[in-house]
């Protein structure tokens, strides 16, 4: 499992699938500066100050691959209300599953009307992959881009100078009320 540079994702360790076996094999990933500033600019923040992942990579039934681990990271963001930098820790732990393209465990299960019965917390469908290589570093990238807070605010900052909605003006207007200043002739 060598480590070199990929034009897709700031953040790479592929994997060839025919090196993985049933045993699981942990891998610790970290991203050096260079990495760490593409993912910034990937993800559109001040800065990320950290990314690291233990892994453990294994066979998932005949064909596929199993990564389980937990990535940690430290990114800047811009607060929403004052613009200022405000740090934030990641600390999540994933499990994603790749099968071939071409295997019949990509395809969800599904009743006999064709609809798709998907579980909400259930696990995900397993992602398919081309070829014999798995990209590690950037599934890592991805579960830490997920946790990453759409709406950062410095604490204690709250939303000032706006006016609440008091839910007065809410209510339907009668359609008899233009009629109420309506006078006989």
């Amino acid at each position: 499992m060598k480590r070199h540079d990929s034009d897709e994702t700031p953040f790479s360790y592929p994997v060839k699938v025919g090196h993985i076996s049933a045993n699981p094999v942990d891998v610790h990933l970290e991203a050096d500066d260079r990495e760490l500033a593409g993912l910034a600019a990937l993800w559109d923040v001040l800065s990320v100050g950290k990314l690291e992942a233990d892994l453990k990579i294994s066979r998932w039934k005949r064909d596929g691959v199993r990564i389980k681990g937990n990535v940690k990271a430290r990114v800047v963001q811009a607060c929403v209300v004052t613009l200022e930098p405000v740090e934030s820790d990641i600390d999540e732990d994933f499990e994603h599953i790749f099968v071939p393209e071409d295997s019949k465990l990509a395809r969800a299960p599904s009743v006999d009307a064709g609809e798709m019965i998907l579980d909400p917390d259930g696990p995900d469908l397993p992602e398919t992959f081309i070829g014999d290589t798995i990209d590690a570093g950037a599934v890592v990238a991805e579960f830490a881009a997920l946790a990453i807070d759409p709406y950062p605010r410095k604490p204690g900052v709250e939303f000032e100078g706006h006016i609440e909605d008091t839910g007065e003006d809410d209510r339907k207007p009668s359609p008899f009320a233009v009629l109420k200043d309506w006078k006989k002739e």
